[in-house]
């Protein structure tokens, strides 16, 4: 059965549901899967709770779904650059989970390695400690933290086969690999689809096993946060 789909839309056919737990893969706006961000918002899935690194920015990337109310929770690191999640936030619209960034990406490993809590030193003393148990190793105090699996995972990857394997390019890596295994149907946004055997087998990055379908997107925006530039 093939799991490539002819557009982002069609992808999520059949798989996205109101009241799911979706893992979107990206850092910033970076390597973010932004033909299916906006293809779920056209869904009109409700009640989602979002594991992300971020929440994107006002008008692109999970800003979308913020606009339209589809959220419900989001489980992040970073939310700073997005003046609607501040707003929904303090006026008690959206449930916010902060996670360390190291511990968020540990937490979506382990959950697609079938771990299903780990022991960590960080958060310790602050406020993500409340209310989890702690134990000491070797003198030093650590936090219990569960991981985290998705029903659905958005990806965004460079290069794929057939088969789903993939490559991604640079940084744009970040937490597409961890998001990718962390979810229970994992749905991949390429730039390059190549033939079987194109991909040298050393330099794939995630084998096609965690993989279930794969849209091409050759054409994506890649918005940048800031755009800084030297005075003349």
């Amino acid at each position: 059965m093939s799991k490539l789909y002819p557009t982002a839309q069609a992808a999520l056919e059949g798989v996205a549901a109101s009241g799911q737990t979706v893992a979107v893969g990206g850092f910033g706006l970076c390597g973010i899967p932004e033909a299916l961000i906006a293809a779920l918002r056209d869904s009109g899935v409700k009640n989602l709770t979002c594991i992300s690194n971020n929440a994107g920015v006002d008008g692109f990337g999970l800003g979308l779904l913020l606009e339209t109310r589809q959220i419900k929770k989001m489980i992040a690191s970073y939310v700073g650059e997005n003046k609607e999640f501040e707003r929904q936030f303090l006026a008690g619209e959206l449930e916010v989970e902060l996670t360390p960034q190291g511990t968020l990406a540990e937490k979506l490993r382990a959950g697609g390695a079938g771990i299903p809590a780990f022991f960590t030193k960080t958060g310790v003393g602050t406020l993500v400690a409340e209310g989890k148990e702690t134990r000491e190793f070797n003198g030093e105090e650590y936090v219990l933290e569960h991981s985290l699996t998705a029903d659905v995972a958005l990806v965004k990857a460079w290069k794929a086969d057939p088969s789903g394997n993939l490559v991604f390019r640079k940084t744009a890596r970040n937490f597409n690999p961890d998001v990718a295994t962390a979810g229970r149907i994992t749905i991949v946004e390429v730039e390059e689809l190549v033939e079987t055997g194109a991909l040298d087998p050393d330099h794939i990055h995630l084998p096609g096993i965690y993989v279930h379908r794969i849209v091409v997107n050759a054409t994506p925006e890649k918005r940048i946060e800031q755009r800084t530039v030297r005075e003349a």
